[in-house]
């Protein structure tokens, strides 16, 4: 039965197995910049994590405008149902906007691994959780991984995360549509990281224009296969088979970094974790199906995982 958020503070009564499990949904501010919502179950000192979204503007729910699929929301309520707390939280950039201070210009990849790192920070505070479990999807996958390194999490979970760096992935993302733009892409970040200045082809303005260069360039410094190495904790790879963004060879190649890792590849999930059984015109609409819950097999992974910490 579906059922409607009337107020920020929400008691559900979910069946799980045939038994009741309840969890609360409440506005939490971990920091100046940073609210989201944490999912919070009723048991004493339950497992706590944090889910960080992919690139963009994306939202504590894994929206973004003109595309709401719910798929962070959707996975946080799985793990919820399963005892697990969770609190998955907007991005800086949305509190920037809002107070009308938002500078492109100014932003940088490290911004979003110390908000995290101060998230850890709060929680851990508190001396509520067991375990603190960090999980990110897509550039968040990144983020959360830099994030978790000298043990400040208890396990981390790479969701559709990558393995090469930025540029290359970027590169070989619009090479796929348009396979003689790839020496000019090439040329614009080989460019970028000399300091050149440079004119970008008006198909490409909007992916190069020159405010978001330094956060590009900061983002590129990061090679996740060099970056997990360097993890001392339990890790979980998840990858699908019908994602358009990010490979399953982007999770093999984790893997092969970081072979005690454990690797998940679901069958024709994408990269918004819903399954598609079709072709990529089912896959592309399925980014703006609020209703479409996420797959199954991808709660019940991390759920496991959490299990084995």
């Amino acid at each position: 039965m579906k059922k409607t958020i009337t107020a920020v503070l929400l008691l559900l009564q979910i069946s799980v197995f045939g038994q009741e499990s309840k969890f609360t949904e409440s506005e939490v501010a971990a920091t100046p910049l940073i609210k989201g919502t944490l999912y919070a179950p009723e048991k004493t000192k339950p497992n706590l994590v944090i889910l960080i979204a992919g690139s963009g503007p994306t939202d504590r729910n894994g929206n973004q405008a003109g595309m709401d699929n719910n798929s962070l929301r959707f996975l946080a309520q799985g793990l919820a149902k399963d005892g697990n707390a969770v609190y998955s939280f907007d991005k800086r950039i949305f509190a920037q906007a809002a107070a009308g201070n938002m500078n492109e210009d100014a932003l940088r990849f490290s911004d979003f691994i110390n908000d995290v790192k101060e998230i850890i920070a709060y929680f851990r505070a508190q001396n509520k959780y067991a375990k603190v479990v960090v999980a990110g999807h897509s550039e968040g996958a990144l983020i959360g991984l830099m994030a978790a390194q000298d043990k400040r999490a208890d396990g981390y979970v790479s969701i559709a995360g990558p393995a090469r760096p930025i540029d290359q992935i970027i590169t070989d993302q619009v090479a796929a549509q348009m396979a003689s733009l790839r020496p000019e892409i090439e040329g614009y970040f080989d460019k970028m990281r000399k300091g050149e200045k440079f004119e970008a082809n008006p198909m490409l303005q909007s992916l190069f224009r020159e405010s978001v260069r330094p956060y590009m360039l900061s983002w590129m410094q990061y090679t996740p296969t060099d970056e997990i190495k360097k993890l001392q904790i339990p890790v979980l790879i998840v990858n699908g088979t019908k994602d358009l963004q990010a490979k399953a060879t982007e999770a093999e190649l984790l893997k092969a970094a970081k072979p005690d890792a454990k690797l998940v590849i679901i069958e024709n999930m994408n990269h918004v974790l819903k399954e598609i059984k079709g072709g990529d015109a089912e896959n592309g609409q399925s980014y703006a199906n609020p209703d479409l819950p996420v797959m199954p097999e991808m709660i019940s992974a991390v759920n496991q995982f959490i299990k084995t910490l």
